[in-house]
């Protein structure tokens, strides 16, 4: 299993179109991947999942993928995170 810790650096936090853009990006890998903030866990192929993480600004996320291309699937939604979505 991989795992990367984020911080959310956009101050909307993720809303519609930042969950959209993460379950986008994890439906392009084969690995299982989660993310995690608390103590609850979610599928990151979920939508609903994750606006239901209520991750706001500066809070922490840690992603984690395990199966055939793990890293590959953290890091490119750890890229996410680090561009703010693109959003600002």
């Amino acid at each position: 299993m991989t795992s990367k810790t984020v911080t959310i650096k956009n101050r909307a936090g993720i809303h519609a179109r930042p969950a959209a853009l993460i379950v986008n990006t994890a439906n392009q890998y084969e690995s299982e991947i989660f993310l995690e903030k608390d103590t609850m866990r979610i599928n990151s192929k979920s939508i609903m999942g994750i606006i239901t993480l209520g991750a706001s600004y500066k809070s922490s996320i840690s992603i984690m993928a395990e199966g055939p291309d793990e890293n590959d699937a953290v890091e490119a939604i750890a890229k996410l995170f680090e561009n703010r979505f693109e959003e600002e």
